[in-house]
């Protein structure tokens, strides 16, 4: 990126200063997966619960691509027309770089290529409400066991404050990348971060609340669960909470962990286990940022409905109509009739009244105006 458009980004990250309800975590994956001497590198990239970037090998010419919710928008065409093919550069590279660091793990343990690995990298930035980089970190895992990992502290009183803790478990990295660790994370990475905030702030900064409701799942005739669900809602930050009388019952739930829907939102539930008939004096309580005030929910029992003698004895006499080969007609008599089948008639005397025809399946019955049956 050049001296010019740096200099939009950033005087636009400071136009946006006030209205950056920090902080906010930018996060890569990366992770190179071997077999049989075939490898295929996977990145891609969250700006808190949003994916902002992803990039695949295998797909055919593989190149960096935007987030599935900024999929039609050009939103860096104006500052900075080579971001995707420089991002696409950088993933290529980093897939290279992932494959040289296996092989040295691959030598280490004195493994075949022919066998199955994993190499991965996760690194992240976190910047304040202003813009400002408060931290970062960066991990290496091979075969799911972490070998390195970096954590970089800056302090928001002074930016001489630094502190790197180094944790390496096997000596098979060099100290170029705990420099290089620290230059991506602090510059790099943070002023990517600030891109994205500025050209997604709509879909980044945004509080979709959530739609919510109560179901109930008999479990026997002494249990019954009761499911708080929360659908639809963006950030991924919500609290569940269930309450019997007004005490928590946080160690007595079963909460589900956030969970994507697909679409850019997120879904979780919280369930609890009741005795039945007392479902009303239970109550979920839900908490997120796109609600005005936290939500009291209860199970809502359905209406009770009834049916009546004379309505069981029809019911069943269509029934058994319709299982004997037969069909139902009925209409309401009025004005002038004719017998004109002989199960059933509508007469003179019978104006008002309801009457029904039953007819062997095949023929048809037709009804014309005045009261007549054909």
């Amino acid at each position: 990126m050049g001296p010019g458009p740096l200099l939009l980004l950033l005087s636009g990250a400071l136009a946006l200063t006030e209205t950056w309800a920090g902080p906010h975590t930018l996060r890569y994956f990366g992770t190179l997966m071997s077999r049989l001497g075939k490898s295929q590198y996977i990145k891609v990239a969250y700006l808190d619960d949003t994916e902002v970037m992803r990039f695949d090998s295998d797909l055919p010419h593989p190149r960096a691509k935007p987030g599935l919710l900024w999929k039609e928008q050009p939103w860096v065409q104006q500052e900075d027309p080579e971001f995707w093919e420089e991002q696409t550069r950088l993933c290529h590279y980093c897939g290279q770089l992932s494959g040289a660091k296996m092989n040295n793990l691959r030598s280490y343990y004195n493994q075949s290529e022919d066998g199955s690995h994993t190499f991965q990298v996760l690194s992240a930035c976190v910047v304040g409400s202003g813009g400002r980089f408060l931290r970062g970190y960066g991990h290496y895992a091979y075969d799911g066991t972490e070998t390195f990992t970096l954590n970089l502290e800056l302090s928001p009183r002074t930016k001489a404050n630094k502190t790197a803790q180094i944790t390496i478990l096997r000596n098979l990295l060099h100290q170029e990348d705990v420099e290089g660790w620290r230059d991506y994370l602090e510059h790099r990475c943070a002023r990517r971060l600030r891109l994205f905030l500025e050209k997604g702030k709509e879909t980044l900064l945004r509080a979709d609340p959530p739609k919510t409701h109560v179901t109930h799942h008999p479990i026997s005739h002494h249990e019954v669960t009761l499911r708080c669900w929360a659908l639809g809602f963006y950030p991924a930050d919500i609290t569940l909470t269930w309450q019997h009388e007004g005490e928590d019952l946080t160690q007595d739930m079963e909460l589900v962990e956030t969970r994507p829907s697909g679409d850019g939102t997120f879904q979780k539930w919280a369930a609890v286990v009741v005795p039945p008939g007392e479902e009303q004096r239970y109550t979920c309580h839900v908490q997120h940022q796109g609600l005005p005030e936290p939500l009291t929910l209860r199970w809502d029992p359905p209406p009770q409905t009834t049916m009546t003698i004379v309505g069981i004895t029809a019911a069943l006499g269509l029934i058994g109509a319709v299982a004997a080969g037969a069909v139902m007609w009925r209409r309401k008599c009025s004005g002038r009739g004719r017998k004109s089948y002989s199960q059933a008639a509508c007469s003179d005397s019978a104006q008002g009244s309801d009457v029904s025809l039953t007819a062997p399946k095949g023929e048809t019955l037709r009804a014309r105006s005045g009261g007549h049956w054909d």
